[in-house]
């Protein structure tokens, strides 16, 4: 069973859980004193071009410009690794964009102490059963749909109404809905494209115009609501009439208001159901320990994600690789539940302890992939390096990183 319960304070800051029979998988916050810029699109303005870094920065009418490589704006020419493995030598950025010219944008990624927000011209407008992606002919059907039959009638329904020039991802969501419902949400993703269009076009036309937000993405309770309502989400809670009422009524257009109950706990501490404030507060720490008595530790860098796999306590027995196994696999059933729990994006590095088999190794990214499986997100598994360290990489969720 799956429940969301949200918590808002008395300055506005949320807490968003995401709980599986009574168990925290997904926590999200939300601060009044942090602006969320990711999934925001913008008509911006180039501030200067990095030509020798085949970059720009973008003003976009924020505290800091924004950032774009060369790979964010020729167009995508894989919906599965972007632009990742094209030889961007061959492009010249100078042929693309010049300094003072408008240009439409993405936010990708949230500005940090340090660094500016990164952006992109590859345009994402999510709905319910779709995710449009402008500018591209990839028509994807998510990885989660398995059944052939299924993918070939949803891909289907896809290409009647899409327009030519644009690409669309089918989410898991859409799996067995009918046809009229998964049409009427790809109507309604090219409306909103189709008015983000038509504000730019109108201020492009404007002398010294200056840079101005065109779509701002959902919140965090809107995008959780919209990823999980038509999954296995039986109820949800709040303490917030007024969050309350947006999701009654959220619920009432989409026709599900009998189907998930919605409960208003006015006031009150919510987050004490299924001890949640001790589940968030465990998920803060950065040693978590394993059940055999090894443990693994959690670091984040400004490059990457680091995670170090120890056996700690655990002896295990006189076959050392079978020793080696337990506390690895153990460590990559946790590791999958942390990286959604998190929501820990972008390159993921893991250092198991040694394993000296192939056999041994190939075990264990199976278990990984099958623990991953619940994860709503993007993972990509790249594989043992030469030194033996195992690389992913994810997609954020909600998070603010």
């Amino acid at each position: 069973m799956q429940e969301i319960i949200i918590s808002q304070d008395t300055k506005n800051n949320k807490i968003v859980a995401l709980v599986e029979n009574g168990k925290l998988v997904e926590k999200y916050e939300e601060r009044e004193d942090l602006k969320r810029l990711e999934g925001n699109i913008y008509l911006g303005k180039v501030e200067n071009v990095l030509v020798g870094m085949q970059a720009a920065f973008i003003n976009i009418g924020e505290n800091k410009n924004t950032f774009i490589h060369i790979k964010d704006i020729i167009p995508k020419v894989s919906n599965e690794t972007g632009n990742k493995n094209e030889v961007l030598s061959n492009y010249d950025i100078k042929n693309y964009i010049h300094t003072g010219m408008p240009i439409l944008v993405q936010v990708k990624r949230d500005s940090t102490n340090k660094k500016g927000a990164r952006v992109s011209t590859h345009i994402s407008i999510p709905g319910r059963f779709v995710v449009l992606m402008p500018n591209t002919k990839f028509i994807t059907v998510s990885k989660k749909i398995e059944k052939e039959q299924e993918k070939e009638r949803l891909t289907k329904i896809a290409e009647k109404i899409i327009p030519k020039d644009c690409g669309i991802i089918i989410r898991t969501s859409a799996k067995g809905q009918n046809e009229k419902f998964i049409q009427k949400d790809i109507e309604e993703v090219l409306k909103q494209y189709n008015e983000i269009i038509k504000k730019a076009k109108e201020y492009e036309k404007v002398n010294k115009f200056e840079p101005i937000l065109l779509y701002k993405s959902k919140g965090i309770v809107e995008k959780l609501l919209i990823e999980t309502i038509d999954q296995e989400l039986e109820r949800i809670i709040t303490n917030n009439t007024k969050i309350s009422d947006y999701v009654q009524k959220f619920l009432k257009d989409i026709g599900l208001e009998t189907k998930i109950k919605l409960e208003l706990k006015k006031e009150q501490n919510i987050l004490n159901i299924y001890d949640i404030e001790e589940q968030i507060e465990k998920a803060n720490n950065r040693k978590i320990w394993l059940k055999c008595g090894g443990f693994i530790t959690i670091d984040k860098t400004e490059a990457l994600t680091a995670i170090d796999v120890n056996s700690g306590k655990y002896i295990g027995n006189k076959d050392l690789e079978q020793t080696v196994f337990t506390v690895n696999k153990e460590a990559t059933i946790e590791i999958a539940k942390q990286l959604r729990l998190r929501d820990i994006g972008g390159i993921i590095i893991i250092d198991y302890i040694d394993m000296k088999k192939e056999e041994t190794k190939q075990k264990i990214l199976e278990i990984l992939e099958e623990n991953i499986k619940k994860d709503r997100s993007k993972i990509q598994i790249v594989g043992f390096t030469p030194l033996d360290l195992l690389e992913i990489t994810r997609k954020h969720m909600c998070s603010n990183d």
